[in-house]
This record gives structure tokens, sequence and C-alpha cells, in this order.
């Protein structure tokens, strides 16, 4: 029988908080940048030369996205140390990623920089008039749409290698169709779990495609990568999170949404419960606040369930910041404890 584990001790959330002063992390995967063009509509005229309206930018912002929201998340918990490895275009979207990354503390030396890559950007288009709504154009995307050229993988491959090798976990953010996650960077890092090194994989559609690793689809992750993609059923999830973990030998996760998430290890399935916060909420960005405190957690020797409960509160934390990909930092994710898990 399915079992909810017990709840997580607040002096023992202390000490594992401050245990990731001691955690080396390597994360790769695609980067991206999001971006938000704020255009004030009472500026605008009707252009002379065309029968349009323009949209005159009054504010401009930009945050990582993809798996540089990941390396954010990282960064807020303050890991000894934080190494990026991912591709990025020489272009003003990529000058301002990696400016933005390394202004939150995230080590972008192993950042492969090429002409021949365009960096991953969302644009979205948000225009104010008279009234206080907010109207969203279609978003502006620039994604890379090709097969990474060969000589990117290999400098994808050495960064990798390096990265790893002063690391005690390595994160992989796996999103997009052509992104760095090739089929040797996939190898590669099934290799590195193959011989001991603690390998946390997040695929949107390639999780089938690691071994020796630790996986944290999500339900429909989970059913399209290792099912026939149409939704599953509670036994149904539990029995595919123990066949992940016999897959792999290697502990494994399916992320429930506010249903918790499933953990199998040796031991079998149990279930972390959510904790239950009251709307407004904001899910974008919840697996990415996951993802980086499942890996701090388990790179300092927590425990499974110790790992899926600091990952919980780390989720919460995030989805109550509104219209934001948040982070979540320490103090936040004991305030978060305070709040969900104080008797």
């Amino acid at each position: 029988m399915l079992t909810d584990i017990k709840p997580l001790a607040r002096d023992r959330l202390e000490a594992l908080l401050s245990a990731v002063d001691r955690a080396d992390v390597a994360l790769i995967g695609d980067l991206c940048l999001d971006a938000y063009w704020e255009a004030d509509m009472k500026l605008s005229r009707l252009s002379r030369e065309t029968p349009h309206y323009p949209l005159p930018i009054v504010e401009e912002r930009h945050a990582p996205g993809g798996a540089g929201n990941v390396a954010c998340n990282l960064a807020a918990l303050k890991p000894r140390s934080l190494s990026a490895v991912g591709v990025v275009g020489l272009d003003w979207r990529g000058d301002l990623l990696v400016r933005s990354l390394e202004a939150r503390g995230v080590g972008c030396g192993l950042v492969v920089r090429s002409p021949e890559v365009p960096t991953n950007a969302y644009i979205k288009p948000l225009r104010r008039g008279v009234s206080e709504v907010v109207y969203e154009d279609p978003r502006l995307d620039f994604e890379n749409r090709a097969p990474l050229p060969a000589e990117c993988e290999s400098r994808v491959l050495n960064a990798l290698g390096e990265a790893a090798a002063r690391a005690n976990v390595v994160c992989v953010s796996d999103q997009m169709r052509f992104g760095c996650a090739t089929e040797a960077v996939r190898d590669r890092l099934s290799e590195l779990g193959r011989t001991g090194k603690t390998v946390i994989v997040d695929s949107r559609d390639r999780a089938h495609l690691y071994h020796n690793v630790t996986v944290k689809p999500n339900e429909i992750e989970a059913s399209r990568a290792f099912s026939d993609g149409r939704p599953l059923d509670m036994d149904a999830l539990i029995s595919l999170a123990a066949e992940l973990y016999r897959r792999n030998g290697r502990l494994a996760l399916i992320t429930l949404g506010d249903r918790g998430s499933l953990i199998a290890d040796g031991s079998g399935v149990s279930h972390c419960p959510a904790c239950r916060v009251e709307p407004p909420i904001d899910f974008c960005g919840a697996g990415d606040s996951f993802l980086a405190a499942l890996a701090c957690m388990l790179s300092i020797g927590a425990s499974p369930a110790e790992a899926a409960q600091v990952a919980t509160l780390s989720a919460a934390v995030c989805i109550k910041k509104i219209g934001t990909t948040g982070t979540a930092a320490r103090e936040e994710i004991l305030e978060a404890w305070d709040m969900y898990w104080k008797e």
C-alpha cells in the first residue's frame, strides 16, 4: 500500500539547507532568454507609411528561461559552486542571457557561444492602455531549428566533462527538440551515472533515452515517454514509478502537481504530499524549482524522502510568485515549512 512519507522536522530542514554550502553543482541544458516588452498604447500614433499603430515600448525586462531558470533556482539556494553548460548564440540575446545569469551568481565560463546557433528567446509584447487591463500579443520565438553542429557538440561534451569533474551532482534540463542534449551528450550523461556520478534528468520528451540516472518527469511526460501518452490513474503511476527505478537502478520521481510526487527507490514507492497552497497561484517554473532543490539535496547526502520534501517546499514558494518564474531562497523554504507544515 502506498504510504505518505513522514514530514520533515524543521531543525533537520535547517541542517539540510545549511549543508548546501558544500554542494558543487553542474547544470547542462537548454538555456533561454525570456523578455517582456511593455508598450504604452496611449503614446501610439497611426503610422504614416502603414495602416498600423506601432507599439511604443516604454519598459523592457529580461530573465533567464528554460535551463536558465533552473540555474537561477540553483543559485538562489547558494551552493558552493555552480557551473552552467549549454549553447548560446553570438547575438544580442545571448549577451543579455549570459549577463543575466552571471548577475545571479551562475558560472558561465563553460557556456558554448556559437555564431551557428541562435540564442533561444521568447519575447512577450505586453500592451497597456487607459484601463488596468494588460493585453499580451502573440509571442515572438527565437529557437534553434536544426541539429547542433558537430563542432558545437564537441565543445559541449568537453565542457560537460570539465563541469562534471568538479561537481557532486549534474542537473539536466532537456527541453528543446534541437537542444544541447544530443544523443552523444545523453550517452555521456548515462556513462557518468554508470560510474557513480549523481545525475538528475528533467526531460520533456526523452527521459526514456537516459540510463543510470535519476529521472524526474511529471505525470504527462512520464506517460508520453514510458507509456502510450494517455492519462494514467494513480495505480498506473505507482507501477510506472517502480518500473523507472528498476529500469535505471537509480532513484526515480514522478511529480503530480497538487497531488505531490511519487518516489521510487530500493525500498519501494512512497508518496510525498504537496503543500496546500491557497490561490492565487502560478505553476510556471514550479518544476524548475523542484528540480533545483532536489539536486542540491541529493548532492549533500539527503535521503530521497528528505530531498523530495525540500523540493516540494521550494515549489510551493515559487507558485505563489504570480506572473514570473520565481526562485526559492533558503529563508523562503523555511518560511514555507512554518506556513504549511507547522502543527
